[in-house]
């Protein structure tokens, strides 16, 4: 083919940042504020061609919790693109980069970058918060997504929202058709002890967009058991339907 006949394919840290961030952002959880995901998403994770028409980095930086920890990842690690398929592994789902990143240096300069952007829901971003600090989206949903902080008012919201928008890793049982049935461990929280992993249970995940995979090597039929850092969840969510939850619950103090 042609220079001018050529696709340009989808660069590899975008798609892979597209299929960890479109699921969270069609179900309100984070990213720019579009019903159902933002345009072009989809299109980049599946890595169709029209995917590599999508501003994926202008898309990126809307996401106002993941793109400063890829960032401090990429400039704490000497990696000079926040895109790249090693850093948007390692701040989604862990990595070699993530074990590298100095946590005291990257907690310090996350709050530089997040506090002034924080609203009267995350007073909860101060130094104390330092010793917990990790640069993955584990810490994010745990210590600083404001859900936490309203775990002990024994409503189901937050721990709903927290166990919806963690990267969850489980182990494919079997393929049917357009769902995978997995087995995975749910979280649990107890006043007291706080949160904690429950034991291990099956449930139905989509892992299929307009027919296309989400998810490479997982074959129809296939009872292979492997891990799923990735699957899009049946869960609804809206984004004016939490702020109100939140909103009741910070009246309640």
């Amino acid at each position: 083919m042609s220079a001018v006949g050529a696709v340009r394919a989808v660069p590899p840290g975008w798609r892979t940042f597209a299929r960890y961030a479109h699921s969270p952002n069609a179900l309100g959880y984070c990213g720019p504020p579009v019903r159902t995901g933002v345009p072009g998403l989809v299109e980049v994770a599946l890595g169709l061609p029209e995917g590599a028409q999508v501003d994926v980095p202008a898309i990126a930086r809307a996401f106002s919790g993941a793109w400063p920890y890829q960032q401090l990842i990429a400039d704490l690690s000497g990696n000079s693109d926040p895109l790249s398929p090693s850093v948007v592994r390692s701040y989604w789902s862990g990595g070699e980069l993530t074990r590298r990143v100095d946590r005291t240096a990257f907690g310090k300069a996350l709050l530089d970058r997040i506090s002034p952007l924080a609203g009267h829901y995350w007073s909860h971003l101060t130094p104390d918060l330092l010793v917990e600090a990790a640069p993955t989206h584990l810490f994010h949903v745990i210590g600083v997504y404001p859900w936490s902080r309203l775990l002990p008012t024994g409503l189901p919201e937050p721990l709903q929202v927290i166990d919806s928008c963690r990267i969850t890793p489980a182990r494919v049982e079997a393929v049917d058709g357009e769902r995978l049935r997995v087995v995975s461990r749910a979280l649990r929280y107890a006043v007291g002890t706080g949160l904690s992993l429950a034991a291990e249970g099956e449930s139905y995940v989509s892992w299929r967009v307009d027919g296309q995979p989400f998810a490479d090597g997982i074959e129809g039929g296939s009872r292979r058991r492997r891990a799923l850092g990735f699957a899009l969840r049946r869960t609804h969510s809206t984004r004016a339907g939490r702020a109100g939850v939140v909103d009741r619950l910070a009246a309640r103090g």
